[in-house]
């Protein structure tokens, strides 16, 4: 409760959305509504309000709550005279900054950063959008926890999110590509990746390509080898025509047979609330043909042989449980980097999420891993 007096007063200068507070107070956690208005109802009464005057919590109907009163702030005994600066507000970042940058192709690739410190750039995978995503009760609390920590740099790529859509080159190269230009863009010399999923092999090639710049590697739920390169994928799950049709046909629509088969294999546990959510990022990150396009070039990766030659400093983490790419695949890229540090994470999700018990591990092994020299 305390905590939700203190995140109103410091963000009173709007209104705070479910959402935030979920974010904010509740680091990321699944809460009830009911459970959100009973903490409400106590923040109201520990400064002398009620749900009928709101002198001090105000109800914004269908948007949220906002802090109204009159707030002094005051320096801490021994600030002033120390002349130290005062301390660091705590909670989730909120302002990030959005630009765009060309490729040599022409194509308008959306960027944005939020933070300060070391850069870490988050490469894009198959469903991204840099603003929904920063909002969204599922991705957000990553990104927070990160930008909270370091300069985060993410970007959406070709036929994505608030980049081009309906670009002629769809390529691995082209991918690649996409990266380079975000790096260029903002000058960076020095940075670390963090590769999730379909970003885990953009990350691998560029940090091969590119060692003197790349100080660290971070990867999670990734592969080396692409669906229609493994063994196993001539032989297990929908032929290729059968899930084209599926998503075309389900693509955005939380009650599709595609929407189930997509929420088992990314989170096997989703409430109805996080289905929505899925089909809304659908909607909004990218169409269904562009999907297949990229589904087709992710397919046929192949960045094995890169492995043995990356020399930075390596996290790799994978689901013990992942119905959406084998642990065996996160493994293969752990025993092929030198020295590349593996952790197994108990969990059935693609990436855990708030409420997960591998959830603060998780957190754990990237902050570690991002605080060593």
């Amino acid at each position: 409760m305390f905590d939700l007096v203190e995140f109103l007063i410091r963000h009173r200068d709007r209104v705070v959305s479910r959402d935030d507070l979920l974010a904010g107070v509740w680091g990321g956690r699944i809460v009830s509504e009911s459970a959100i208005g009973a903490r409400i109802n106590a923040a109201r009464r520990a400064v002398g309000d009620d749900g009928e005057q709101q002198r001090w919590i105000r109800t914004i109907a269908r948007k949220g709550f906002r802090f109204v009163g009159d707030v002094r702030e005051e320096a801490e005994s021994g600030t002033a005279a120390d002349g130290a600066d005062p301390p660091a507000a705590h909670g989730p970042p909120r302002a990030q900054e959005v630009m765009f940058c060309r490729t040599k192709d022409g194509v308008n690739l959306a960027v944005a950063s939020v933070g300060q410190g070391m850069t870490v750039v988050k490469t894009p995978h198959w469903m991204t959008h840099i603003e929904y995503d920063w909002q969204s009760p599922h991705r957000a609390p990553l990104l927070h926890f990160l930008a909270d920590r370091s300069r985060l740099v993410r970007y959406d790529g070709r036929n994505l999110g608030l980049s081009d859509w309906g670009v002629a080159d769809v390529s691995f190269g082209a991918y690649q590509h996409d990266l380079e230009t975000v790096v260029e863009a903002l000058g960076l010399r020095s940075y670390m990746l963090l590769g999730i999923s379909q970003g885990a092999p953009i990350s691998i090639a560029h940090a091969a390509r590119f060692p003197e710049r790349v100080s660290k590697l971070i990867l999670h739920g990734g592969f080396a080898l692409g669906r229609g390169k493994r063994e196993e994928g001539s032989r297990k799950g929908l032929d290729l025509t059968t899930l084209i049709t599926l998503m075309r046909e389900g693509w955005g629509d939380e009650h599709s047979a595609f929407q189930r088969m997509l929420a088992t294999s990314l989170l096997p546990n989703a409430s109805a609330e996080q289905i929505r959510w899925l089909a809304d990022l659908q909607r909004v990150s990218a169409s269904p043909e562009n999907t297949v396009r990229a589904r087709g070039v992710f397919g046929q990766i192949d960045v094995v042989d890169l492995l043995p030659k990356l020399s930075m400093p390596t996290l790799v983490m994978h689901c013990r449980h992942d119905n959406l790419l084998p642990f065996e695949e996160g493994r293969r890229i752990a025993t092929l980097i030198p020295n590349a540090k593996f952790v197994a994470l108990e969990s059935e999700n693609h990436v855990p999420v708030p409420g997960d018990p591998a959830w603060p591990i998780f957190l754990n092994a990237i902050e570690t891993f991002l605080s060593e020299p």
